[in-house]
């Protein structure tokens, strides 16, 4: 057998050892989109022919140039996928979500005001998965601080969601993992 096909087969049998979040979770301001949806735009929003959304004003609704291939990548290789954001408009988050065609990934939305530790209690209750099986992406180091200290794997997000970040958070997930064993 050739030593590139071996070598392959060895990583995938390494890979498919590895620990895997069993559920991965994401804030949404400065996370997946570049902004405070309760703050920089004005519902109601619109998605036009063009395939792009748009606010009242007609301004251009974004998100992150990696989150729509993070998102479908991570779906597809079967991770469980949500969203846990304090948004004070959570009709407009939950609209965006739509609008960008993510509620496909997304099993669980906890949007509301309040501690994100909160919203991780839903997500226990709802899915059975602990916290330590939970992989978690926010901008705010707050939520990180508190989400760590009840053993969620928690990976600060400076500039958005990117394909680079999601692989450092799944490595942070297998090592602290491995040191919990």
């Amino acid at each position: 057998m050739p030593n590139g096909i071996l070598y392959q087969q060895t990583r995938a049998n390494i890979s498919n050892k590895m620990a895997r979040p069993k559920l991965i979770v994401f804030d949404l301001d400065y996370t997946l989109w570049p902004f405070w949806v309760d703050t920089h735009h004005d519902p109601p929003f619109l998605k036009r022919s063009d395939g792009q959304v748009y606010d009242r004003h007609g301004k251009m609704v974004i998100c992150y140039p990696d989150v729509p291939q993070v998102l479908h990548r991570l779906h597809s290789e079967g991770y469980t996928l949500a969203v846990a954001s304090r948004s004070s408009t959570p009709p407009d988050a939950h609209e965006l979500c739509h609008l960008f065609d993510w509620d496909r990934y997304f099993t669980y939305k906890e949007i509301y005001p309040g501690s994100k530790v909160t919203h991780f209690g839903r997500f226990v209750e709802e899915s059975g998965i602990p916290y330590e099986d939970m992989l978690f992406f926010d901008d705010e180091q707050r939520n990180i601080i508190e989400l760590r200290n009840i053993g969620v794997t928690s990976i600060m997000v400076n500039d958005g969601v990117t394909e680079a970040l999601i692989k450092e958070g799944l490595e942070t997930f297998q090592h602290n993992r491995q040191q919990h064993r």
